[in-house]
């Protein structure tokens, strides 16, 4: 397989690795040199593009020897701009095409206080970027309708893995326990989505919607604890939500609360996480030294 990915960001970098290693050959777009010169280094042939600005002539190119193309860039205001571009170059260089996913949020389902919803319930986003984020699912979906390809949707959680958890939270002391009654969320350990991704790939493709998530939603404070547990050290102590003082970002998160099923992306790509729950994805990042003093 050549898979080509827009948007080489944290999950995408993951999936590639992965994809590599199986004997894929992978490409794909940054915004910068500096970045691209380290993908490459790793095997990966890569552009430097601007959505906003650039010409879609390189992505083509890529576009052209590809069979799977994976849309991983987060979305602008002009949610359906870039897909639309793309329609064009699909139609005239993507005949090699058979696969394209597109990376969203579960936070398009918006607020279902503590209740369960799955991919049957009615998106109800609250946030700007939860909105942005459905019009560009329609987007792109429209792109594979036009362009006679399948598009399979993956709606994510908060997203954990190397470099992003809570034992390197408490060792570099940003950690906190934020309490606020009944919250929980989702969430996803980065290789879990790389093998999903990767499945999803090998599979006869059909247009789709999948919630890519862990199996357990946890109020946050717990993941805190438990990684200070791991760590064998004090948790930082619990702060109500009222009194933390959070950015009107990160208290939009707990304006939303739900649980979020899992079960038609395991029955359809006959996919099990490796990491079902963070304790077992907290516990295997300590095992590669995440946390270390």
């Amino acid at each position: 397989m050549n898979l080509f990915i827009l948007g080489l960001g944290y999950s995408a970098r993951a999936l590639a690795r992965r994809a590599l290693a199986a004997g894929h050959l992978v490409g794909g777009t940054v915004r910068s040199d500096e970045k691209a010169e380290s993908l490459r280094a790793a095997g990966i042939e890569t552009l430097v593009f601007d959505a906003d600005r650039d010409d879609l002539a390189a992505v083509a190119a890529g576009l052209r020897k590809s069979d799977a193309l994976l849309m991983s860039m987060p979305p602008g205001p002009g949610a359906d701009l870039l897909p639309r571009r793309l329609a064009g170059a699909l139609a005239r260089h993507g005949e090699r095409l058979r696969w394209v996913g597109y990376l969203s949020t579960v936070g398009v389902y918006g607020d279902h206080g503590g209740g369960w919803v799955d991919e049957t319930t009615p998106c109800a986003p609250l946030t700007p970027r939860a909105k942005v984020r459905l019009a560009a699912e329609a987007a792109w979906t429209r792109l594979g309708l036009l362009a006679g390809r399948p598009v399979s949707v993956f709606r994510l959680p908060g997203i954990y893995g190397p470099g992003r958890n809570a034992l390197a939270a408490l060792r570099n002391g940003s950690a906190r326990r934020i309490v606020k009654a009944g919250q929980v969320f989702n969430r996803v350990h980065v290789e879990d989505i790389a093998a999903a991704l990767l499945a999803s790939t090998g599979r006869e493709s059909h247009d789709a919607i999948y919630n890519l998530t862990d199996d357990e939603p946890s109020p946050p404070q717990d993941v805190v604890a438990y990684a200070a547990r791991l760590l064998r050290i004090g948790p930082p102590p619990e702060i109500a939500f009222e009194e933390a003082g959070l950015s009107p970002m990160a208290a939009s998160f707990y304006g939303e609360n739900k649980r979020v099923r899992n079960a038609l992306i395991k029955k359809a790509l006959d996919f099990t996480p490796a990491f079902p729950t963070y304790r077992e994805g907290l516990k295997a990042l300590l095992d590669l030294g995440e946390g270390a003093a």
